[in-house]
């Protein structure tokens, strides 16, 4: 076994839980942090591997057996009949979609600092994973969340999307009102404020098509 084995094999028992890593965490009992891809490896690069019992904890909480985890990690488990394989699409925390270097200029996941996650099969080739972090958009995504973003989906009045400004900042708000001049855009959380904006300070919004709960 190794250490990318392992790794990828929780990340994708996650994914057919339509969960994050961080969900898969938390359903586990385990602090959401623990599978984080930060902490695979120690601040001197070497492998930290996952601990038994925190291995033991997400197979009772999905209930997988060590023979079905151990053909995740060798790559030997066959889809069911009729079955697609699940997509592989770019995955990165929402706190990190502000910065530099993740997106062009037409808002589409660029660079090699991604991580990737098996998700359903979105028809959007640009489509891409955030994972929330924080409370500002309870109580419909929750920390450790993943929501699926398609840059090629139309979006209407209603629409739950993520916005970045020119700014960098980068929000998840549901579509009030869009005019040929304005985008109003709806708080989540009502402890957190709404915003307005001239379409001159939007670099991008795109719509939220699925996410795991």
């Amino acid at each position: 076994m190794k250490h990318e084995d392992i790794w990828r094999a929780l990340d994708t028992l996650a994914a057919e839980h339509g969960m994050s890593a961080s969900g898969l965490a938390r359903r586990a009992g385990l602090d959401p942090t623990t599978f984080n891809p930060s902490k695979r490896r120690m601040p001197d690069g070497r492998a930290r591997w996952p601990s038994t019992e925190s291995l033991a904890k997400v197979l009772l909480a999905t209930g997988t057996d060590l023979a079905q985890f151990t053909a995740l990690v060798t790559g030997a488990r066959a889809l069911p009949a009729g079955a697609r394989p699940a997509r592989r699409v770019p995955l990165i925390g929402f706190a990190q979609a502000g910065g530099e270097g993740y997106f062009d200029d037409g808002g589409y996941p660029v660079g090699g600092s991604w991580d990737e996650v098996s998700l359903p099969e979105i028809a959007d080739p640009n489509a891409y994973a955030l994972e929330i972090s924080g409370d500002s958009m309870e109580p419909v995504f929750r920390d450790g969340d993943l929501v699926i973003v398609s840059p090629a989906a139309p979006i209407r009045r209603g629409d739950r999307v993520v916005v970045r400004t020119r700014k960098g900042e980068v929000m998840a708000k549901q579509l009030q009102r869009r005019s040929a001049r304005r985008v109003e855009l709806l708080s989540l959380n009502p402890a957190h404020p709404s915003y307005t904006f001239d379409l001159t300070e939007v670099a991008w919004m795109h719509r939220i098509v699925w996410a795991s709960q």
